[in-house]
């Protein structure tokens, strides 16, 4: 049996695509996390976004931080890497990067946040017990992760918000 070897961009074409995401974990010593409301959604998330092509995941922390919040923040160190799979609306598989966005204080944000109110409505630093109610489930577990993370000073690896070592009931 004969092996095809194709030419690159062939055999590129032929595997499966997936799309990233940056986020940023900012957050008061209350342990409140910054969340953002956008006007295209019904829920809150974490700031951030999209990577754009060829964009690595600490650059598109730091423009989509940028544009959401007008905040010049430099990406802490990662806390969660969250593998959301392919949905059933057609969206492909997500790898969604978390960094350490830093601490803030509510005084502090009032004063420097610059919200984009094209795509958001609102900020809120939200507790821990806000949080499920606030984000979609697998956001919700997210967020607690990344609290998690900071707390052990480790990197978690998430799927779909699951923590894949952790019993779950």
């Amino acid at each position: 049996m004969s092996t095809v070897h194709l030419p690159p961009a062939e055999y590129y074409a032929t595997l499966p695509k997936i799309i990233a995401g940056a986020g940023a974990a900012i957050r008061d010593t209350a342990g409140r996390f910054l969340l953002v409301n956008p006007s295209y959604r019904d829920y809150w998330e974490v700031p951030g976004g999209g990577l754009d092509l060829g964009e690595d995941p600490r650059r598109a922390f730091q423009r989509e931080i940028k544009e959401e919040l007008g905040l010049d923040l430099t990406p802490g160190r990662l806390l969660v890497v969250d593998w959301v799979p392919e949905q059933p609306d057609g969206r492909p598989p997500l790898a969604n990067f978390i960094f350490d966005g830093g601490l803030t204080t509510k005084a502090m944000a009032q004063q420097q946040v610059r919200l984009d109110t094209d795509e958001l409505t609102q900020w809120a630093l939200a507790a821990p017990e806000e949080w499920d109610t606030l984000l979609p489930p697998h956001m919700a577990r997210r967020l607690h992760a990344c609290a998690r993370a900071l707390t052990h000073d480790t990197t978690l690896y998430l799927h779909h918000g699951f923590d894949p070592t952790r019993h779950h009931t």
